[in-house]
């Protein structure tokens, strides 16, 4: 449901602002509120499931992300739109490490599969997303984009209800860290909200804050252990740290990836919008395709050689693009460079995230999740942002709108997909036993 809505929002943003009457600068904040208020708590999860519960928290989080959702559709100005959306932001954040941790506590050694699995119908949110929001825009009015979340999130709230597991209560439930919540929570919004602001001075200043904050929580909680609101002894787990290094270089390929190639391909290769939707589906469906098969992959092969053989194969779906920009647009080539990449990105993360987490003690596994989030949500905005200051310092001396503009950037989405080959390789072939 939030993957949906999500790709739903960003597609149809223009009719939005034209329906509130509102600039473009205001309209984005529709995106950038959720994904900042989503940053702002984060952080907390950990100790919220220690002092509330899984289960409950669950509830909490899906009943006011779909509370939010009606919220966004009876807004009748842009900052009442802004406002909810920031309110589904805050129950993202809690939510979206959720399921990956009550998985992680039952799972055991069938978690590659079990996340595999529930990862397939993820991937229809991109696919349907502007199918469905072309469908309601021109229908229905823009509020039903997020009155369509309702009866999915009253269906959702029902059978967790019923179906999750009662909730364990803690043996220790630590007080709230307020010194580390007032240094991470603002620093990683302040890192994130200057990364959007790109190569600018006023960009740059944003992120130093951001990352002066962050640093300060990192001297401030490691000595604390667990009683701070994100435990950072756990990177000291070998197995932990090279897994979230993986899932970091991952998700900056992917992100990197989903700004850059439709970039290329509209404005390099001059296609229209909706035929690089088309071509662009391949991807997902390789990604779905590795998905069903990851978990019996990495039964049979272990971590270490299905996350690294994703790596490489996400390798070679993304260089023949740096022949396209030479020799010309290829659909052929296109749909299985694009298919052969969805397939070895969707390979990386599953079994370097089931690595980690049988690495951690069942205990940890709330504050580990939060943790691996984190470093995965950092991932995709510092490697597009990179790509796009590429593109644009090549713009600057090249029209936009040649292929050869493409190049450089392009070469740096190979290299960071080398750099992830290496990452992936220096993680364990099993975990054998808990090691933290």
């Amino acid at each position: 449901m939030a993957q949906l809505d999500s790709t739903v929002v960003n597609v149809s943003l223009s009719a939005i602002r034209e329906s509130l009457h509102s600039t473009i600068t205001s309209a984005q904040w529709i995106v950038s509120g959720y994904l900042l208020a989503l940053a702002l708590t984060l952080p907390l999860n950990g100790w919220m499931v220690d002092r509330i519960g899984a289960k409950r928290l669950y509830l909490i989080c899906f009943s006011a992300f779909s509370l939010a959702s009606l919220l966004c559709g009876r807004a009748g100005t842009m900052g009442g739109l802004i406002c909810a959306r920031v309110v589904q932001g805050m129950a993202g954040g809690l939510l979206a490490p959720m399921a990956q941790m009550m998985m992680a506590r039952v799972a055991g050694k069938q978690m590659a599969r079990a996340m595999g699995y529930s990862g397939v119908p993820i991937m229809f949110a991109p696919i349907l997303g502007p199918v469905v929001a072309g469908a309601i825009l021109k229908y229905a009015a823009w509020p039903w984009l997020f009155y369509l979340n309702l009866p999915t999130g009253i269906l959702s709230v029902t059978s967790a209800a019923f179906l999750l597991p009662a909730d364990v209560g803690a043996a220790h439930k630590r007080p709230f860290d307020f010194a580390g919540f007032a240094l991470i929570c603002p620093g990683l919004v302040l890192f994130l909200y200057g990364l959007e602001r790109g190569s600018s001075l006023y960009g740059a200043l944003i992120v130093s804050a951001g990352l002066a904050l962050i640093g300060l929580f990192m001297a401030y909680a490691i000595p604390r252990g667990s009683a701070a609101l994100v435990d950072l002894r756990l990177f000291t787990n070998s197995i932990f740290a090279r897994s979230a290094v993986t899932q970091f270089i991952a998700n900056g390929q992917t992100f990197a990836g989903q700004f850059l190639i439709p970039f290329f391909l509209i404005t390099g290769c001059r296609l229209s919008s909706t035929r690089t939707g088309w071509v662009l589906a391949p991807m997902g469906l390789g990604m779905m395709l590795s998905f069903i098969l990851v978990g019996f992959l990495t039964d049979r092969f272990g971590y270490r050689a299905v996350s690294t053989g994703g790596a490489s194969v996400a390798l070679l779906g993304t260089v023949p693009f740096l022949w396209m920009i030479h020799s010309g647009f290829s659909p052929a080539l296109t749909a299985l460079s694009l298919f052969v990449r969805g397939a070895g990105q969707g390979a990386i993360n599953i079994p370097s995230m089931s690595a980690a987490y049988a690495s951690i003690q069942k205990e940890r596994l709330p504050m580990a999740t939060t943790a691996l989030n984190i470093v995965q949500r950092l991932g995709g905005p510092v490697a597009t942002t990179v790509t796009a200051i590429v593109v644009s310092l090549s713009a600057a001396r090249l029209p936009l709108a040649a292929p050869r503009t493409f190049v450089l950037a392009f070469f740096v989405l190979s290299g960071l997909h080398l750099v992830g080959v290496g990452a992936a390789g220096r993680l364990p072939d099993r975990v054998h036993k808990t090691e933290s």
